[in-house]
């Protein structure tokens, strides 16, 4: 299948040209273009996504990517032939998704093509099929092998997850969030440190350089609902236990701030460890990959603990997407619509009005 993603939940607008063929655990991908482009930087001065911002970025980026993916791809607009347009209908901000669905709208009744709406979280689900190597090499890949039943645990700065996969297609959310996202708290943790948005990437290297400077920190924070007794999480306490020790003890030297950054890091790192531990050991030897997506997978400390978490269950394949595909992007909702209609072939007739669905959940 040939197929052409978009993606704008957020403050990335992604496009991508994709072909993919084979069986939905094992699928041949091949990557013909790819364009992202960040607008971070335009919401820096905001501390977050300001939503009318990303609508009006997205609106006028995506002819820009959709031109720059087909010309990497060699193709123009008049000779592109896919077999359907894919883009994401939800969950995220629902402004931003609407300027997606009329574009790939748009471009579904230009060339006469069906229009798939795939969930952004199935995107990161299905994003760590694609292995090995810079997805702007345009080669084709032969992909992660996902056994089931699967774990997935999501971490990003909307959502905190655990989904378990019987089969493909079928999710049951056994944990999540309460309050704040991981992702999220680490950005909050990052503007209280006075660091730029986005905040995650920039607590991640001060954390790095304490524990390369000090062995022992001599405090830490809390580590919400780990003893909780269900598989939810909760980050919006962890954050305020930051706020109140950066306000006790006033310091804003760069020594602190590593040892601040690592605390909260060590502290969401084990929960979200834990968490995951408690759900494979409650499903005993029946799970056989641990999927583990979302910008934070992304984190270098997480990537050590799961590696070491993995050491305890035998036979357990634990699955991580690229780096760029960590964030969000169009290839994995590329992956996500192939996945789909692979399973359900019929929805490429269902080619109803697409709704932006900013809480959409796996049903």
């Amino acid at each position: 299948m040939k197929i052409l993603a978009i993606e704008t939940s957020c403050d990335e607008t992604a496009v991508a040209l994709l072909e993919i063929s084979g069986p939905a655990e094992k699928p041949d991908i091949r990557v013909l273009g790819n364009t992202l482009l960040s607008q971070a930087a335009l919401h820096e001065k905001y501390g977050g996504v300001y939503p009318t911002l990303a609508k009006r970025e997205h609106e006028k980026n995506l002819p820009i990517l959709l031109e720059q993916t087909l010309k990497q791809a060699n193709v123009d607009t008049e000779c592109l032939q896919v077999d359907f347009i894919a883009v994401t209908a939800g969950p995220g901000l629902e402004p931003a998704l609407w300027t997606g669905i009329t574009f790939a709208e748009e471009l579904g009744r230009r060339w006469r093509k069906p229009v798939v709406p795939v969930n952004h979280m199935e995107g990161h689900i299905y994003s760590v099929l694609y292995k090995t190597g810079s997805i702007s090499k345009f080669e084709i890949r032969n992909s992660n092998l996902l056994t089931m039943p699967a774990l997935a645990l999501l971490v990003s700065g909307g959502h905190t997850e655990l989904v378990l996969m019987r089969e493909f297609g079928h999710y049951e959310i056994i944990g999540q969030t309460r309050d704040d996202a991981v992702g999220e708290a680490f950005d909050k943790v990052g503007r209280l440190l006075g660091l730029p948005y986005p905040g995650g990437p920039k607590i991640s290297a001060l954390a790095a350089d304490s524990r390369f400077r000090i062995k022992d920190l001599g405090f830490k924070f809390p580590r919400p609902m780990l003893n909780s007794g269900n598989l939810d999480f909760s980050f919006s306490g962890l954050k305020t236990a930051v706020l109140y020790k950066i306000r006790r003890d006033n310091r804003e030297d760069i020594e602190y701030k590593q040892d601040i950054a690592r605390a909260f890091e060590d502290a969401a790192v084990e929960v979200l460890i834990e968490k995951t531990r408690t759900a494979l050991e409650n499903l005993g030897n029946e799970a056989r990959t641990l999927i583990v997506a979302g910008g934070v997978a992304a984190n270098t400390h997480l990537i050590h603990e799961l590696n070491n978490l993995i050491r305890d269950f035998p036979g357990l394949a634990l699955r991580l997407p690229e780096k760029l595909l960590a964030t969000d992007n169009a290839v994995m909702i590329g992956i996500a619509a192939y996945e789909n209609v692979s399973k359900r072939p019929e929805l490429i007739e269902e080619n109803g009005n697409i709704r932006a669905r900013g809480n959409l959940t796996y049903l």
